[in-house]
């Protein structure tokens, strides 16, 4: 059912954007339209569509294994450092001219290069106390505090790439190209494939560590190979589409809702639950734009997809908490 809802979340992107009519879509996916609409459907929104669902995917499984590892339901991406670290480093880049939304092979370079920076930072400022899930957590929201501002200092230093920055700190799917997708699914395939090969390890760290080294496990090393891996995912889905907010954070609950504690299970969902989530909110996001765009009567307006999901994300955190008012998070 799933994997269905998926399906019916990537026809509604490809039939949501401007340009052309379902009609339209429907007779070019079935080999009619004239090269004009060809292009669209198949240059412009195919892979928008691939990019929004792989880097969904990738934050879902992310967020399941930092909340697995680090013990904590509240452990977004965010508190590896690794996305405001990416953000940063992509921003930075293209302030500096070495990157730009038409390179994205120097985007994704300079993105996983900031995200394995601010997880690194992470992973030297915890010290001794690596280990400990709470004192990891608190350090990681230091840690993304920092990095935020470094980012905002960039304004200062290139005030001309603002419009970068935003699209950055917020997330989006506009403008993704062939390029990108061929750039994110090896890199997600990869390490989506090694967080799932920890899921025993990790299983046993959602246990505690006293039972996980009973049972023989270096809890340590389990841990700071899980966080890797969450690091590499994040990093490139913030490298593809920036930062969105939320999904890291809410996808794994869903996924854990329907799938149960089997890791080896509930991780594969993470990643299918996320890529529906993404894709639908990408085409809520586009079909938004065009209604808004009318309502206001002006030409071109777009809502980027990050916006979309980090209001909704925290509408329903905010509700999820209120009704578990006594849940020790």
């Amino acid at each position: 059912m799933l994997a269905v809802l998926v399906a019916v979340c990537a026809g509604a992107e490809l039939v949501a954007g401007r340009g052309m009519s379902p009609a339209v879509v429907w007779d070019v996916l079935g080999g009619g339209g004239d090269a004009t609409e060809r292009h669209i459907l198949f240059q412009l929104r195919l892979p928008r569509l691939l990019v929004a669902l792989g880097a969904g995917a990738c934050l879902g499984a992310a967020g399941l294994v930092l909340q697995s590892a680090l013990r904590n339901p509240l452990a977004g991406p965010e508190v590896t450092g690794v996305t405001p670290g990416a953000v940063l480093g992509a921003v930075a880049a293209t302030g500096l001219g070495l990157a730009g939304w038409e390179s994205p092979l120097a985007v994704v370079v300079a993105a996983c290069a900031g995200g394995l920076a601010g997880a690194g930072l992470l992973w030297l400022l915890a010290g001794p106390g690596r280990g400990d899930p709470e004192r990891t957590a608190v350090h990681g929201v230091l840690v993304s505090a920092v990095l935020g501002g470094l980012t905002a200092m960039v304004l200062l230093v290139a005030p001309g790439e603002l419009g970068s920055v935003v699209q950055w700190l917020v997330g989006t799917t506009e403008g993704r190209v062939w390029e990108h997708w061929h750039l994110l699914w090896p890199w997600a395939l990869v390490w989506g494939i090694a967080a799932w090969l920890l899921a025993g390890p990790l299983t046993l760290l959602r246990c505690g560590d006293d039972i996980a080294t009973a049972a023989g496990l270096a809890a340590g090393r389990a841990r700071g190979l899980a966080l890797l891996c969450a690091v590499a995912l994040t990093a490139g889905a913030v490298a593809a589409v920036g930062a969105l907010g939320f999904v890291g954070l809410l996808v794994p609950h869903l996924a854990t809702a329907v799938y149960g504690a089997d890791l080896r299970v509930a991780l594969p969902g993470a990643a299918l639950v996320g890529a529906a989530v993404v894709g639908g909110a990408d085409a809520a996001s586009q079909l938004a734009s065009r209604l808004l765009a009318l309502a206001l009567d002006t030409g071109r307006l777009t809502l980027p997809v990050g916006a979309l999901t980090t209001c909704l994300g925290a509408a329903l955190l905010l509700v999820v908490v209120r009704r578990a008012p006594n849940r020790t998070f």
